[in-house]
């Protein structure tokens, strides 16, 4: 099959390339699935698990990517609920080889269901950034109806759908970004929007909730906003500084077949619209690491990747 690979951590992007590589085995509890639409994170290259398995051992050459809409071509031993032909979408294990290739061997556990009526580029948009939304929001910033909550990056991959989300559950919302990102942070439904080139950040006062995606001194700053009982949830390193009568939280995204299929739901009733950026070939999925746009960036393996069947 086709897959991008990385060889070399010192080459960066540079050493990203198209190349043959065998078949992926279906391990206990696997699936096999034929992707049709991916998604990556442009700093995975510096990811541990990019380079090494789960016990420290060197798995170059690795396959990026950790999200993808694709259709099941074959069971593991064990595997339940899922089937032959069926059309799925999720994340994959960061330790393992990834969906910049046309089949990747996934956990079950780690997929969801992907309707009919869902195309498979946006579906492979909602993976990483979804969950990620909906976990730091919810599971870990605890934001409820009439808090408020300050979403960095408010028109980012991430921060698009986690504005969604908070305004669906009745919060009010402060976004912030570059001045191009105002309008579309607009339309998606923030109550204010704060340019981070030209605006005061502390102009946002008291929020209950602070979405970090950006670090540095943005997130230190951010801080200083949280209100007592508050929280600073960050998905960029662990904060080091926390607010003086709140918490500060770090995490990592981890799988939720229930959640993915609340998302798909959300998506299918036009609740939740991600932004998609460029959508590339797998041939260009280097030249895509390379080159950053607003949205989330796709790479579609198949031609039909759009199709709704």
């Amino acid at each position: 099959m086709r897959a991008i690979t990385v060889r070399d951590r010192a080459a960066g992007v540079a050493g990203l390339a198209l190349t043959e590589q065998p078949h992926p085995h279906a391990a206990e509890n696997d699936v096999i699935v034929r992707v049709h639409a991916a998604g990556f994170t442009r700093g995975e290259l510096d990811w541990p698990g990019t380079w090494s398995d789960r016990a420290g051992r060197d798995r170059t050459p690795s396959v990026p990517g950790h999200e993808m809409s694709g259709v099941v071509t074959g069971l593991g031993y064990g595997t339940t609920g899922l089937t032959v032909g069926q059309r799925v979408f999720g994340l994959t294990d960061w330790a393992r080889n990834g969906t910049l290739a046309e089949y990747v061997a996934v956990e079950a556990r780690n997929l969801a269901p992907l309707p009919a009526d869902v195309d498979h580029i946006v579906a492979a948009a909602l993976p990483i950034s979804g969950l990620t939304a909906w976990q730091g929001l919810f599971d870990h910033g605890r934001l409820a109806a009439g808090r408020t909550v300050l979403i960095h990056g408010a028109a980012g991959g991430v921060g698009a759908l986690a504005v969604q989300l908070a305004r669906e559950a009745g919060a009010r919302v402060i976004g912030t970004g570059r001045g191009a990102a105002r309008d579309t942070a607009l339309g998606l439904g923030v109550d204010a929007f704060l340019d981070l080139q030209a605006d005061s950040l502390e102009d946002a006062g008291q929020v209950d909730v602070v979405f970090d995606v950006i670090g540095g001194d943005i997130q230190e700053r951010s801080a200083a906003l949280v209100r007592p009982g508050g929280t600073l949830v960050t998905i960029v390193s662990p904060p080091t500084v926390r607010p003086r009568d709140g918490h500060a939280i770090f995490f990592v995204v981890e799988p939720d077949r229930a959640r993915l299929a609340d998302l798909a739901q959300r998506v299918r009733d036009g609740r939740l619209r991600p932004i998609i950026g460029e959508v590339w070939t797998l041939a260009e999925a280097p030249s895509a690491f390379a080159q950053p746009t607003p949205g989330k960036t796709i790479i579609r393996v198949v031609e039909d990747a759009v199709a709704k069947s």
